[in-house]
């Protein structure tokens, strides 16, 4: 849960342990493809985010990118919004619970640019950047 810092702006939004990624974590370090991962845990942001970079890097489907990535992104946002997260503020990419969104808000920005939609492009690379993080950090990630 996150709480107003009275001190410099909101606190850092940490997504719990036992989220949505938790489960698909579990499921591909048990062996599962990155596919069935997202049919044993649909509401987890890191198996889309897997699949938008999968489509962006081997099959150079920026559109099935778009897709995932979009998918994972608001997986992601209604996760962060469950736990007090209000629009603004850190979401640390140093918190693994937190790396399936923010994987998903940098592959959409890539798959965004990919197809021509700048201006969704900009605002998650702006979103990324109000989160406290870099795309070079979220893709240290990879």
């Amino acid at each position: 849960m996150s709480h107003e810092n009275l001190l410099g702006g909101p606190a850092p939004t940490l997504l719990p342990d036992d989220a949505a990624d938790a489960e698909a974590r579990a499921a591909l370090a048990d062996g599962s493809s990155v596919r069935d991962a997202a049919r044993v845990a649909p509401a987890a942001s890191l198996v889309w985010a897997l699949l938008a970079e999968e489509a962006l890097r081997d099959t150079g489907d920026p559109v099935a990118a778009y897709a995932y990535a979009r998918t994972g992104y608001h997986r992601g946002l209604d996760a962060l919004r469950r736990t007090g997260w209000r629009g603004q503020g850190p979401v640390p990419a140093a918190h693994v619970p937190n790396q399936g969104f923010l994987r998903a808000l940098l592959a959409l920005a890539e798959a965004a640019e990919a197809i021509g939609e700048d201006p969704e492009a900009e605002r998650c690379l702006r979103l990324l950047a109000d989160s406290g993080t870099s795309t070079e950090e979220v893709a240290a990630l990879r």
